[in-house]
């Protein structure tokens, strides 16, 4: 009965002193100020996230150097179209969810690269310009900004550039989804003994650019593949302007920029950099409008799994010899992707082709087509097997 009542105590003890305690109602209500409502945190919360960043992309930037100087062949290791490719696709998954665009964050990763391997040594590159031409943006997609960029007026001046050494690599348009193949850089090919050691593929879209209402254009410049791509729609949407051919769509864009009346085709970034309006955008006939770019050199790629072969052929000049030619491709069952003809020069009678196939020289498959082929034709030069490469937005 002691215990018992002890603890009575206790209890009484404690129920005594409870009305001295505040209750909830009394209680002040403690304001606790949202990060996410608060300027200065956020500010803070940002400076933080930017050092992060610029650490983190040194970091990479570094362990790039680090790679391409421990690699066995630091030159191939500088121009590595399968490791690029790689990449793209591995960032792409990486920011599947993301919030920025895969343009964007392959833009990002592109100048860690271009910077890296300009700390090793300078790539020179020569495209047909000027700044801002279809071929530039190519360019930039390949070798980034950091690469020293050499714009030149023609694609013949291209392949010259490389062939003398002034320049590691060149980048020219070789095929439209559109227009079908570009014949300069398909007639270089034939004339100067260079390989094709890269591919880009750009998805162009045209926009009409002026500085000017659209009812006062009067004239409409760009390059010819350009306005080819663009006719039905400038036919229908602007039959009043008289239509002028230039060398580029950058050259059109600087006459847009400074001639009353004037319009150019072109892209959206040479609209940033002379300074004009877009008038109409996306004005291209063909939604899925895609340009192929070659980057031509001396380099040559390894087999990735997934490549392209080009070569040059003349067979002989006889009825059957190229259905003849072509059977071997069916033989041993490689697939044909392209294949085009050009008259010989001089008198001799006959043609050369230009005929582009899945795989690479290296395998077997290929190995044994190319050996059967120059049995049988009259000349054979191999152009280059290089990694295919998805479609650039």
């Amino acid at each position: 009965m002691a215990k018992k009542k002890a603890v009575n105590k206790r209890t009484s003890a404690s129920t005594s002193k409870s009305p001295a305690k505040k209750t909830v109602a009394d209680k002040k209500p403690v304001v606790r100020k949202s990060s996410k409502s608060n300027p200065a945190s956020l500010q803070s919360e940002l400076k933080k996230l930017d050092r992060e960043i610029v650490k983190m992309v040194n970091k990479r930037c570094a362990m790039t150097v680090k790679q391409i100087k421990s690699d066995p062949e630091p030159r191939k290791a500088m121009f590595d179209p399968k490791s690029d490719e790689e990449l793209r696709e591995n960032i792409e998954k990486i920011n599947a969810s993301g919030t920025m665009t895969n343009n964007a964050i392959r833009g990002v990763f592109r100048q860690i690269l271009s910077s890296a391997r300009r700390q090793i040594h300078p790539q020179r590159v020569a495209y047909l310009g000027p700044a801002y031409s279809y071929t530039h943006l190519a360019a930039l997609e390949r070798f980034g900004d950091q690469a020293d960029m050499v714009p030149v007026n023609t694609i013949g001046s291209v392949f010259e550039e490389v062939n003398r050494g002034n320049t590691e690599f060149g980048v020219v348009p070789i095929e439209n989804s559109t227009d079908g193949r570009v014949v300069d850089t398909l007639d270089m090919f034939t004339r100067l003994p260079l390989r094709i050691c890269g591919e880009v593929l750009i998805a162009v879209h045209h926009n009409l650019l002026a500085r000017c209402e659209r009812s006062e254009i009067t004239e409409i410049y760009s390059k010819p593949q350009a306005l080819s791509q663009c006719r039905e729609w400038l036919s229908r949407n602007m039959p009043q302007a008289h239509l002028h051919e230039v060398t580029s769509t950058s050259t059109a864009a600087q006459l847009a920029a400074t001639k009353p009346g004037a319009a150019a085709v072109a892209s959206h970034q040479a609209s940033v950099e002379y300074d004009l309006q877009i008038i109409v955008e996306g004005i291209e006939d063909n939604v899925n409008n895609v340009t192929r770019f070659a980057v031509i050199g001396e380099e040559v790629c390894d087999p990735t799994g997934s490549d392209r072969t080009a070569i040059l052929v003349q067979i002989k000049h006889s009825a059957g010899s190229l259905a003849d030619t072509l059977q071997i491709f069916k033989k041993n069952k490689v697939n044909l992707t392209w294949i085009e003809s050009f008259p010989l020069r001089g008198d001799e009678p006959g043609y050369l082709f230009f005929i582009d196939f899945e795989g690479h020289i290296q395998e077997p498959q290929i190995k044994r087509t190319i050996s059967e082929l120059e049995k049988r034709v009259v000349r054979l030069e191999a152009m280059g097997s290089y990694p295919r490469s998805g479609i650039m937005e």
